[in-house]
């Protein structure tokens, strides 16, 4: 199981990571899109990096809008798969 970061970690990472922001013990990142087909196509983009890492968003559509939300289920909090997979996510256009 993956090991819980601390506050101090949390934020550090945070600092790295413009357009995610954590609610709770999840990291949150909202993207808009011109309209749904590209929406739909950003999400069809976080499959495989979701994949290869084992590690799987929850991701709301609204139209044009994703939500994407990290959190390491197993571990009950926010741990560096969390943070790792942000970091690829945050490079996907």
């Amino acid at each position: 199981m993956a090991q819980l970061l601390s506050e101090e970690e949390i934020q550090q990472q945070l600092n790295n990571l413009p357009g995610w922001t954590r609610e709770g013990a999840k990291l949150q990142c909202n993207r808009k899109f011109k309209d749904f087909v590209q929406a739909i196509e950003f999400v069809n983009k976080l499959v495989e990096p979701a994949e290869s890492a084992g590690h799987h968003p929850d991701i709301e559509i609204s139209y044009n809008k994703v939500k994407i939300i990290l959190t390491t289920h197993d571990a009950g909090g926010l741990t560096k798969k969390d943070f790792d997979l942000a970091k690829v996510i945050s490079q996907i256009s």
